[in-house]
């Protein structure tokens, strides 16, 4: 048998660090947890206003003042 050139790793592989271009920004996940009567909530406005519930929530942070 032939040695195989591919070998097993552990870990994730979008771990490592990936240089950002002049065109991108760098982002922070957020990650929390909510009810599922506010998951719901959140899917109905999101849906009624015709966005996602990740445009819902990034454009009520870009309202916060600092």
């Amino acid at each position: 048998m032939s040695k195989s050139s591919y070998s097993l790793k552990a870990g994730r592989p979008s771990a490592g660090k990936r240089s950002i271009t002049l065109t991108e920004k760098a982002t922070k996940r957020v990650n929390f947890n909510v009810t599922p009567d506010e998951h719901r909530n959140l899917k109905v406005y999101a849906a009624k206003h015709g966005k996602t519930v990740t445009e819902v929530l990034k454009d009520y942070v870009r309202s916060l003042e600092p």
